[in-house]
């Protein structure tokens, strides 16, 4: 699976994390340090397995909810048209 952030959809980072802004709709959403983390992880290219096991490795949380983590981020994201899956 390869995420990508469609043209419309721009980025910032924050003391907290990421900003997203949808200019289509002027729409943003802000996502703190470890979703910010996990979002570059996986536009660089890691699966959603790969960006678990880092989260995994840095943070007092269990693989199997690592991953079910990252993978509610990428439906969240998705689902709101801030990124693309393919």
């Amino acid at each position: 699976m390869t995420l990508t952030l469609p043209p419309d959809v721009t980025t910032a980072d924050t003391e907290d994390g990421l900003v997203l802004l949808d200019q289509r709709n002027g729409r943003y959403w802000q996502l703190n340090r470890t979703g910010a983390a996990m979002l570059r992880l996986l536009l660089e290219g890691s699966s959603p397995e790969q960006a678990a096991a880092r989260l995994a490795a840095s943070t007092p949380v269990a693989a199997d909810r690592a991953l079910a983590d990252v993978r509610a981020l990428i439906e969240s994201l998705t689902s709101a048209h801030l990124v693309v899956t393919s």
